[in-house]
């Protein structure tokens, strides 16, 4: 290898290596923006839309925490359910994490260590009571609500493929010529 191959191939490698380090620090800079704005600004939307009501803010946990449960996973089955490459995977699994965004944001007040995800708990529980439990109650009701469709649809299908094995059966028994019967065994001889 001559020494212009290796001059030429330094600086890609080094190219490559400062823009993973400007990934990292951007992502960690994103994630500590994100973990002190966020749940301030999540639980203000909230607040806005449950306008300091018990109801309401029942209500509202329930329709969150089933629709953005309920529409990730069912991206996520259309997304394995069959063979794809792996770019089309990975696009289609960023659109399921943006389907449970209202979620996870919720799930980052609730597990949330810093002052933002203590304001935004602060913030629920004054204008938003029973937001966070009924928004686990309603994630809840839609794991298993998916997990019975799923066994209604595989259980069809079953019964499906079952009953067409058993129409072939049938109809290859009609088919079937009829064969004489074999003639009674000869009796004991006397």
């Amino acid at each position: 290898m001559s020494s212009l191959e290796h001059h030429d191939r330094w600086p890609r490698w080094a190219k490559r290596a400062l823009m993973v380090i400007v990934a990292v620090v951007a992502l960690i800079g994103l994630g500590l923006l994100g973990a002190a704005f966020l749940p301030r600004w999540w639980s203000h939307r909230v607040a806005d839309q449950a306008n300091g009501s018990f109801t309401g803010g029942i209500l509202l946990g329930i329709f969150y925490g089933f629709v953005f449960t309920v529409l990730p996973l069912a991206m996520l089955r259309f997304t394995f359910h069959r063979r794809r490459p792996w770019k089309t995977w990975g696009w289609m699994f960023v659109v399921a994490v943006l389907l449970a965004t209202p979620n996870l944001l919720t799930l980052g007040i609730v597990l949330g260590s810093g002052k933002g995800a203590h304001a935004g708990e602060r913030t629920l529980d004054v204008d938003a009571p029973g937001f966070r439990g009924a928004s686990l109650g309603g994630a809840i009701a839609a794991v298993v609500a998916f997990v019975l469709w799923e066994y209604l649809r595989y259980s069809r299908r079953r019964a499906r493929s079952e009953l067409r094995e058993l129409r072939a059966e049938l109809k290859a028994r009609d088919e079937a010529p009829r064969a004489e019967p074999p003639p009674p065994p000869p009796g004991p001889a006397s």
